[in-house]
């Protein structure tokens, strides 16, 4: 479980993750800060140095690496969605206490539709038996 969290992302940052996972297998080498202005700041009117702070506040927290091409840094995610949605969870559900904990759990699951339900009972059958072929070895 992770005792410190990165940061939520703010709504430019998601936007930035959103096209560094939807790209980064297209482009295992990263982005450069004029590709990802290209990509998504042209339409929203970003200058680009406004990208160029925003992707070293990312690296700063984190969220994604960067190595040195030339002049120019490329960037790419630190993790996956699904890890940094996992490490969110995590680190929501650990600063509750037991009772908080199962409270909060109980209310989310009451809150699920029937097909949300029907995934998180598959992804425990996953796991148990993931856990099962663990056991046996």
């Amino acid at each position: 479980m992770a005792t410190n969290p990165r940061p939520r992302l703010g709504e430019l940052e998601r936007a930035v993750m959103e096209h560094l996972w939807a790209a980064s297998d297209a482009h295992p080498e990263g982005f450069t800060v004029r590709e990802v202005h290209d990509a998504i700041g042209v339409e929203r009117g970003l200058a680009y140095t406004t990208l160029m702070t925003v992707l070293d506040r990312m690296a700063k927290k984190q969220l994604v690496t960067r190595e040195r091409d030339g002049r120019a840094w490329r960037y790419l995610p630190a993790s996956s969605r699904d890890e940094l949605t996992s490490e969110a969870l995590h680190h929501t559900l650990g600063e509750l206490a037991g009772t908080e904990r199962r409270s909060a759990l109980l209310r989310f699951l009451d809150q699920s539709t029937p097909e949300e339900l029907d995934e998180l009972r598959s992804a425990l059958a996953d796991l148990e038996s993931r856990e099962g072929k663990r056991a046996t070895r």
